[in-house]
């Protein structure tokens, strides 16, 4: 093993689950959408300067999927990894989260505190970061991985490695945020503590863009200001604030 690596994790592109706002677990058969595929490909892009050393991947097809993407840039083959696989999450597979809200307190508590499992057939997030830091640092050892590896898991999965190795507590995990097709990396060399380089970082974050009613505002020309006989309020609806607001 290299005294310095630099580990990347990437969580696979957009589902239709992901649009749906369904919660996959491990359910097969949950391919990339087109947009998916097109983030991926901009990611490769954008990473394609690094000197990439290997690429591991959950076994599930949407990570699958993604990691043959970016392997194509590299000319690696892709090593599956099962224990980088997404959270069990039991019998709430196949829900919606807006659903589970409304109908479990079960489920209401487990996001709350994903340390405790409600019923034997939900993986914990301890359970989860157990079983892959295990597998990350399994590979960390193997000469395949090189200086440079990058792993494909799951929003959760990557949340809870990054969590590890920063010191975070496992149940403040979901204080990160991890978008679809981002990348996180950490660095790590001898003694020293961890690195964190990155962060969830996308070649196009989606926090970023502005909400359609505030781009309509900055397009338009602004607007005349009231003539001095017009009434107090003039030019505004009743309750009007300005579009920023209104769309938080």
């Amino acid at each position: 093993m290299e005294n310095k690596q630099t580990l990347l994790f990437v969580r696979h592109g957009q589902t239709s689950w992901n649009v749906e706002r369904r919660l996959p677990g491990r359910l097969p058969g949950i391919p990339l959408t087109d947009q998916g595929r097109q983030q991926v490909a901009r990611l490769a892009d954008a990473l394609s300067g690094l000197p990439i050393s290997a690429i591991i991947s959950s076994p599930l097809e949407r990570a699958r999927d993604t990691a043959e993407i970016l392997a194509q840039t590299w000319g690696l083959e892709v090593w599956l990894e099962p224990d980088l696989m997404d959270t069990d999450v039991g019998h709430w597979a196949g829900e919606r989260y807006d659903e589970l809200l409304k109908k479990d307190p079960a489920w209401k508590a487990f996001v709350q505190d994903p340390t405790v499992a409600p019923t034997p057939d939900i993986e914990t997030f301890p359970q989860v970061q157990q079983r892959a830091v295990a597998a990350v640092e399994r590979w960390r050892q193997r000469s395949e991985a090189g200086a440079w590896p990058l792993f494909v898991a799951h929003a959760d999965v990557i949340k809870l490695l990054l969590a590890h190795y920063s010191g975070l507590p496992p149940v403040r995990a979901p204080l990160l945020g991890i978008d679809n097709a981002s990348v996180s990396i950490v660095e790590l060399e001898g003694e020293l503590p961890p690195r964190l380089i990155a962060v969830g970082w996308t070649p196009r974050p989606g926090w970023l863009r502005a909400p359609e009613a505030a781009r309509a505002s900055v397009a338009s020309p602004p607007a005349s200001p009231p003539s001095p006989a017009a009434s107090p309020g003039a030019g505004s609806q009743p309750g009007e604030k300005g579009t920023i607001e209104g769309e938080a």
